[in-house]
């Protein structure tokens, strides 16, 4: 058996490959290594750090479920990127906070503020929570986890132009949302 210190070294595709052969160690060992991408990608959509772990352990079940369909660490990192999205905004969906924000209400864009300003950030975090759940997952996928359009249109199984679509007019709608509240008095 080996011990403690050699299995926190352990390459992660014999992690990988020890847990689809039904390994609990293994298993265990590999949510040990995913587990804090898969809580902040939810905890940077949902904002809330209960319904986040909850998410991120129905993923988790759901790769125990699935370990056997897994044939990499890319396969795996990229499976949980997907399913993660998809159960972040079932579960927006689910509670039904959808603001609605009409394209021909808004001014044109203005250029985004510095993003050092910790007030600005605060009101930019606030202020993509409003967006649909399709178009914040976009964003947070290409602003929080760093991943490109064509990374995020294959996580998300929509088209590379549909994301970047989603990207200019959450861009254009945040620009402007910050523009306006700039401008009150």
């Amino acid at each position: 058996m080996p011990n403690a210190a050699a299995a926190l070294v352990e390459p992660p595709e014999d992690l990988l490959q020890r847990a689809r052969s039904g390994e609990g160690h293994a298993f265990a060992a590999l949510v040990g290594e995913y587990q804090r991408m898969v809580f902040s990608l939810a905890n940077h959509f949902v904002h809330d750090r209960a319904i986040a772990e909850e998410l991120a352990q129905e993923v988790f079940l759901e790769l125990y479920r699935n370990l056997s369909h897994l044939s990499s660490i890319p396969h795996l990192v990229f499976w949980l990127r997907r399913v993660t999205s998809h159960r972040c905004i079932d579960q927006q969906r689910r509670l039904g906070r959808r603001p609605e924000v009409g394209m021909r209400d808004l001014p044109e864009p203005a250029v985004l503020p510095d993003p050092r300003d910790p007030m600005r950030e605060e009101r930019l975090r606030r202020l993509i929570r409003e967006l649909p759940p399709a178009a914040r997952m976009v964003v947070v996928l290409r602003y929080q986890e760093d991943l490109e359009p064509a990374e995020i249109s294959a996580i998300l199984g929509m088209r590379a132009n549909t994301v970047k679509s989603h990207l200019r007019r959450s861009l254009a709608v945040l620009r402007s949302r910050i523009a306006e509240e700039e401008t009150r008095p």
